[in-house]
């Protein structure tokens, strides 16, 4: 039998964590490995017990479930399902790269996909690492097209004509030549497969071209954006901004 997907169960009310604990209970082959009623002690434990999955409620005391991922990291973060009363919260979950959004009261089929989707996603990740773990060999080059499924139909977006790429929930969004095409593909993967001489990504949900940038502006507040030479105009993240200014020179 393969190891357990070992979980971690965090909601500020008590009878929330139990109904996802009683769910689990008719998966195969899971083991709840901590549970947490606040958004502090769920960052504990996560960096702890380092768990495959974690089912994070939104609203909570202190720091709320999208703050925890903020805290830890979204690339660092286990296969997360939301869990929350309130859908306002969808969009910026998956910008967090949530691999589901539960909606309570939930039933068994509902969870039992969202468990599916987590499964696949903890199985996807330690397919990846065993894959690091390989000797070195030619590098995988950088894409040059990117299938686009639209209506039954797959088309391929040439690389070269994309401007800048942003997250849009569970998907990433290419803009190119006017159009704008969808992909079901993680941010993190499309930086990592895209030339870093020509793209770099400036925000968790912003990759642009960089022979495009017309300029760094300091928005208001304190933030940051780049203005592409069509006038476009995107975030910046403080974290990127000096390296992304180096670049640029």
């Amino acid at each position: 039998m393969s190891e357990p997907v070992r979980v971690v169960i965090v909601d500020d009310e008590p009878l929330a964590r139990q109904h996802v604990a009683d769910r689990l209970a008719h998966e195969e082959n899971v083991q709840i490995v901590g549970q947490a009623d606040n958004g502090n002690d769920a960052v504990e434990i996560i960096r702890r017990v380092h768990p495959d999955v974690v089912f994070l409620d939104v609203q909570m005391p202190g720091l709320d479930g999208l703050d925890v991922v903020d805290t830890i990291g979204p690339d660092e973060m286990p296969a997360t399902v939301f869990t929350t009363a309130f859908d306002q919260y969808a969009l910026r979950a998956f910008d967090r790269a949530a691999v589901d959004y539960l909606l309570k009261p939930f039933d068994d089929e509902r969870f039992s996909q969202a468990f599916r989707r987590a499964r696949k996603a903890r199985d996807a990740s330690r397919l990846r690492a065993l894959l690091e773990e390989e000797p070195a060999t030619e590098a995988e080059p950088y894409l040059d097209t990117i299938a686009v499924e639209s209506r039954g139909q797959t088309r391929f977006v040439p690389v070269a004509t994309i401007e800048f790429i942003t997250a849009s929930g569970p998907y990433a969004e290419l803009h190119a030549g006017g159009h704008t095409h969808a992909v079901r593909e993680r941010m993190q993967t499309l930086e990592e497969r895209l030339d870093p001489n020509v793209f770099m990504r400036v925000h968790r949900s912003v990759i642009v071209r960089l022979d495009l940038v017309d300029a760094l502006l300091r928005a208001p507040g304190g933030d940051y954006a780049v203005r592409l030479k069509d006038g476009t105009k995107l975030s910046v993240s403080r974290a990127r901004r000096d390296e992304l200014a180096r670049r640029l020179r």
